[in-house]
Formats: C-alpha cells, structure tokens, sequence
C-alpha cells in the first residue's frame, strides 16, 4: 500500500471496466479524422509519480478502429481514458505500459529520482475533453492518478502537420488503416550507405512474423510500412562493453542496467518519425549482432537484426508489444525486484492460481490435465541455472558473439529434447515457473516463444490473446 499512498489520499476514483467503458460512442459526433497526440514527462520514485504536460500536437492521420473506441481487453498496468467534458461520456480508452512503469520495480528506483518521457495517442475531439490516466493499485483495480482539460481550440493545441517526412515504403498493405493493425518499423544505427540493407533487414523480419500464428493466419489484417531514420554511425549505443554512440533514435543496450535489454527514450524523435504514416503499433530494428532488444505494450519493440535468433527476438519482443503477453522465463539475469504475489498478474499468459477453479485460460485446458500441472522443473531449472552462469561468464570476457549464439544453440538443442518429450508436453496446463518468478506463478504451456529460445511458435493461450488484440482493431 506505500508505494501509492501519496497518490490515494489525493484521489480516489475507481474506474469500472465493466461499467462505464463502453464502445457506445459515435466516432463522427465527438471525433475528426486526425490524432491527437498528448506528450508528458513521467516523474517519480519506487514510491511516488508526477505528471507534467509537455505539449500537444497533430499527429497525423487517426489509423485505429472508428468502432472500438473503448479497450475491454483489461490490459496494461495504465489505463487512460478521454471524456467529453459536456456530457460527462468516456469517448475513448484504451490499456499501456510504460519505460516509467517498469523503472519503478528496478533497484534504482528506490534510491533516485527518475524522468521518462512519454505520450497518449487518440483521435482528435471536436469539443473539450479531459484526459484521465489510471494505474492498477496493489489490488489490482484501476485508480485516478492524473487528469488535464485539453481544449482543442486552445493555443496551447497545435494542429499544424508534421512537414518533415522521412522517406517510407511499405512492406505490405492490404486495406484503410481504420480497418486494419497498421505497424511502422523504424530503424536505428543504420546509415545512408546502409539503406538498402534496412529494406531487406525490414523485409526479413516482417516475413518471419507472418510465418507464426495467429499472424500467419490473419496477415490479410495488417499494413506494414518502414519509414528511414538515418544515423550518422552504424550500430548503436551499448554502455557495458564501453561502445558508446549517438544515433538517430539513441536506441540504446543497457536498459536498468540489463546488458541485452535495449530501449530508446527519445520518445519525441521516436514518435514524429513514426508519425509518417499512419500506425497502431512499432517496431525499432537496431543494426546491431549483439543479443538484444526489447518490448513494451502498446509503445515499442526492439530487436538486434544481425544476431542469429533475431526472427525468435522479432518476434518474441512484438509478443510483449502487441499482446501484453509476459516473459514466461525466470532463470535469465533480469533487472526487476520481485515482489510478493498477492494478486492475479493482468498479463493473459501467466497467473498466481489463486483460484485453480477459475484459471484464466480454463477453456484451453482437457480434464484430463491436472493443474497445477506436472513437468521436469528441477531438471530444467538445474541445467538452465548453469547456462546463465556461462552466459555471464561469457559476456564478463567480452567473447566474439558467435561463441554466445553457440551456447544459445546448445541450450536450445537441450532443453528441445526436455520440454518436448514430457507427459504434459503439447497439452495447455499450469506449470510453475513464469514471469522471472521460479516459484509461485504459472505458465499455460511447458515451451512457447515466450519462454524459451525453442520454438518459433506462441502456445494456444497466447496465440487467443494476440487474436483478441487482432480483432479490437479490425472489427
């Protein structure tokens, strides 16, 4: 309860997901065909948030659904809401996650302050609105943490267009963005000499997304456009071997001090390239070998194009970005301080099993598999312990990558043969270990993309939560 005590003595309004959000609004009476884009600066502790706004602009045209103004999907550790100020309606709502969210669990954050910039993206309203951001509380509900009358008639509203366009091209496209998922892919440490490379590194890795389901299936559903973001250097920023650059985009490795963990916070930059063409969702490729990226829901996806598993990294991180869906590993060094679990994780693919009775993805499980449900836990935790320590050991010699990819093939090989061949193996269960937790939550599957390098393939579970996000912005 202390981390939000500042903020519930100061508010405290609860937001009902089954009550007042409702896809009752006509898109036409409240709305025009453009974005609104609403920048902040993120401020707090472990303990405390501030919220500061920073501007408010024209971010092109609206690409999401004119039908389903309000996210019912529950996901997201914030939830923000627009509401018209006359009549009081919620016109628009819809789940994120934050760089700011997850600084919070790090170590750091107990000891410094920290100031991440951020923004919310929403169709332009005709009349004025309040803008009303929430965050789950330790009991899971959705509170009030920060709300601002925006006027778009205001002076302090820029509705000009963006004039600088970045070159683009499209990778695949297959209706009007209203009613499709429209993806842009950025690129960082990429250089002038080096654009034709991006087309195919682009081209590659939207192929690899397309070869997994649900996206085999529903490819029809998405547009996909590239829009090139030059860099002065090739490669990008990583702070722990001692190679430091300045790019485009400052993508950088290194995020809360995680070697592979790579993530970029120039959120304005970021966000007025991506604006060249309309887009849902977005996907930042580094020119870079080293193992890394990383995936954030609703802002980013990142991955390292050079690296041998960069399709698993591709799309394992759009997983995270897309979907909510939560990493399913827990012997991987992460940055993250664990906490104790007193309530039901709202990412679709793991859970506390607080009440079996009632899991989540029950419609997914036979009768005949118990739950919590068997597996070669010890087995695989004692062999994937020792792999991380010759992971650190590696990367602590600064060892050309293609010993790391070596070891990686190792374990792959190794633990295929485990997970493949157990009497739960193939079948949707329970099976403890998930969420960098080795004890006390549960994954649905014994492999899926989410949790080991195996397989390029999502678990039935996780293949029901991306086709739920699928269908919110195409029906």
């Amino acid at each position: 309860m202390k981390k939000f005590a500042c903020l519930i003595t100061f508010v405290t309004f609860f937001i009902s997901l089954n009550g007042q959000f409702t896809n009752s609004a006509n898109y036409k009476e409240f709305f025009e065909n453009k974005t609104m884009r609403v920048d902040y600066f993120h401020s707090g502790t472990a303990s405390e948030e501030h919220f500061a706004l920073d501007r408010i602009v024209n971010d092109g045209y609206w690409s999401g659904s004119m039908t389903q103004l309000i996210d019912e999907l529950n996901l997201g550790l914030y939830f923000f809401e627009i509401k018209d100020i006359e009549t009081g309606k919620i016109l628009y709502g819809h789940g994120f996650a934050s760089i700011f969210g997850e600084w919070q669990t790090t170590e750091e954050a107990i000891k410094n302050w920290g100031t991440f910039h951020e923004s919310v993206r929403f169709p332009w309203p005709l009349k004025p609105v309040n803008l009303i951001i929430s965050k789950r509380n330790p009991e899971n509900k959705f509170v009030k943490i920060w709300e601002t009358a925006i006027d778009p008639a205001s002076h302090i509203v820029n509705p000009a267009e963006n004039l600088k366009k970045n070159n683009v091209f499209t990778v695949q496209e297959n209706g009007i963005a209203t009613q499709k998922v429209d993806i842009v892919i950025l690129g960082d440490g990429y250089t002038t000499d080096q654009m034709k490379k991006y087309h195919d590194d682009a081209e590659r890795l939207t192929k690899s997304l397309f070869e997994v389901e649900p996206f085999k299936s529903r490819k029809n559903d998405f547009n996909v456009r590239a829009v090139e973001t030059p860099s002065e250097v090739s490669g990008v920023n990583k702070p722990h071997p001692g190679v430091f650059k300045r790019t485009a985009l400052s993508v950088s490795y290194g995020a809360f001090d995680s070697e592979r963990y790579a993530l970029a916070f120039d959120n304005r930059t970021i966000r007025d390239a991506a604006a060249t063409v309309p887009y849902d969702f977005m996907f930042i490729l580094i020119n870079e070998q080293t193992y890394g990226g990383g995936g954030i829901y609703q802002l980013y996806s990142t991955v390292a194009v050079d690296n041998k598993f960069s399709d698993y990294i591709f799309v394992h991180e759009f997983g995270h970005h897309f979907a909510a869906l939560a990493d399913e590993y827990y012997t991987s060094d992460v940055s993250y301080q664990p906490s104790e679990i007193k309530v039901e994780p709202w990412e679709p693919n793991i859970t506390a099993l607080l009440d079996k009775e009632n899991l989540k993805w029950k419609n997914l499980v036979a009768k005949s598999t118990p739950v919590p449900t068997p597996w070669e836990k010890e087995k695989h935790d004692k062999y994937s312990f020792e792999i991380q320590k010759e992971r650190r050991d590696l990367r602590a010699k600064k060892v050309p990558e293609s010993e790391m990819e070596a070891l990686f093939e190792r374990e792959k090989k190794e633990l295929t043969v485990l997970l493949d061949n157990m009497q739960y193996s193939g079948k949707v269960g329970a099976f403890e270990g998930g969420g960098y937790m080795q004890f006390g939550l549960y994954r649905p599957y014994a492999d899926c993309i989410m949790f080991t390098r195996n397989k390029q393939q999502f678990c039935p579970v996780c293949r029901d939560a991306i086709s739920k996000v699928i269908d919110q912005y195409t029906k």
